[in-house]
């Protein structure tokens, strides 16, 4: 059996305030394009499809003009699940694909996960969709109220589901959690409240065959190949600028070995960040990335993030390298004089609105003219 395995979607996402709608909808139709050429069985979308509880309705038209596609064009069951992100009871309505026999579709924790069990020429494969539910959802859902971690929740989880495993089944998992040893990037929410503990332990999930992941957003296996993070399409921050972004084809074999290739997302734009001189910068390239912006000037430039954006409309961000130098500068300069001389502070201040120091010239004509200002002082 083949199947696709992503996740984190985050669909309604703005990457620093600007629009990703043109960069999922790029995306989305990879997806399908896909499950088309790969003639998968089944689509994993391992949660956090919206970005938010309430998204914009724009990102639930997007998400529903995906899934019909999906039904229309392919052949492909889907298995789906609520991220941390989604809104439980939103996910449990998505019930918009008609052969319920071809799809799974999990948004509130259930004690009693039924499997979506599907055939092959080996036998039977049982996917079980376990929904992300924070703990006071759990202890009443399981009637439990020492569940009191992400961990305790997911045991739950699991154990209710393998109850439903056909015996002699092959068995894939669908899973939203942080599993100890995943690498983490900066756009991941925390699953608890602070001083929480988060993880789990991929010993939970012993016994399946596959366990498809979500949450983390890079690509990765955790601990053992076949507990696998897909990663999210697209890249929602700097930190990962240049990562490269994919989806997961895993094939499983009649006695349940799994083979698992990548395949990448081709994005609308890409997340890069560039360094130089801002006179440098100007010269380059127009480009519609989103692009951090490492200036190599010693003194600030006069409107410099508004005239890059002339060029690289989707600049976000603009920092200088001399800052990151900062706490080595006032170290050095520690004990030293305050500048006093007039001329000097002049000299200071062009060098701070502009690229190039005070030039001879400049500096003669500044001294004339202090030397007038004190003469004039002389004879008052």
């Amino acid at each position: 059996m083949r199947i696709l395995h992503t996740a984190d979607l985050h669909l309604g996402r703005q990457f620093n305030g600007i629009s990703l709608d043109d960069d999922q909808a790029h995306v989305l139709g990879q997806i399908v394009e896909a499950l088309k050429e790969h003639d998968a069985d089944v689509l994993i979308v391992a949660g956090d499809i919206y970005d938010r509880a309430a998204p914009p309705a724009s990102a639930v038209r997007q998400f529903n003009a995906f899934l019909s596609r999906v039904v229309q064009e392919t052949r492909a069951a889907i298995v789906m699940i609520a991220g941390n992100h989604d809104s439980a009871d939103r996910i449990s309505s998505m019930w918009s694909v008609p052969d319920v026999k071809r799809a799974l579709i999990r948004g509130a924790v259930s004690a009693d996960e039924k499997a979506l069990v599907l055939e092959d020429r080996f036998g039977s494969v049982a996917f079980s969709a376990l929904p992300f539910s924070y703990e006071y959802a759990a202890r009443e859902c399981f009637a439990d109220e020492t569940m009191a971690t992400p961990e305790d929740v997911l045991k739950a989880q699991v154990a209710g589901a393998r109850r439903n495993v056909p015996d002699g089944a092959r068995w894939i998992v669908v899973a939203h959690a942080f599993v100890a040893g995943g690498s983490v990037s900066d756009s991941e929410r925390s699953l608890v409240r602070v001083g929480g503990v988060e993880t789990v332990s991929p010993e939970i999930f012993a016994g399946a065959h596959y366990v498809a992941l979500g949450h983390l957003h890079k690509p990765q296996a955790v601990g053992v190949p076949h507990i696998r993070y897909s990663g999210s399409p697209l890249a929602f921050g700097f930190d990962e600028a240049g990562a490269a972004k994919s989806m997961s084809l895993v094939d499983i074999d009649g006695a349940g070995a799994v083979t698992i290739s990548q395949l990448p997302f081709k994005p609308l734009r890409s997340v890069r960040s560039i360094r130089g001189r801002h006179a440098e910068l100007l010269l380059a390239e127009p480009s519609d990335d989103f692009i951090r912006i490492v200036l190599t000037d010693d003194a600030p430039v006069i409107d410099g993030m508004k005239r890059l954006r002339a060029i690289l409309p989707n600049a976000c961000e603009l920092r200088y390298e001399r800052d990151a130098r900062a706490p080595e500068i006032k170290a050095l300069g520690e004990g030293r004089a305050a500048v006093t001389d007039p001329l000097d502070v002049i000299a200071d201040f062009l060098a701070f609105v502009r690229e190039d120091a005070m030039s001879d010239a400049e500096r003669n004509i500044a001294a004339r003219g202090l030397d007038d200002l004190r003469q004039a002082e002389e004879l008052a």
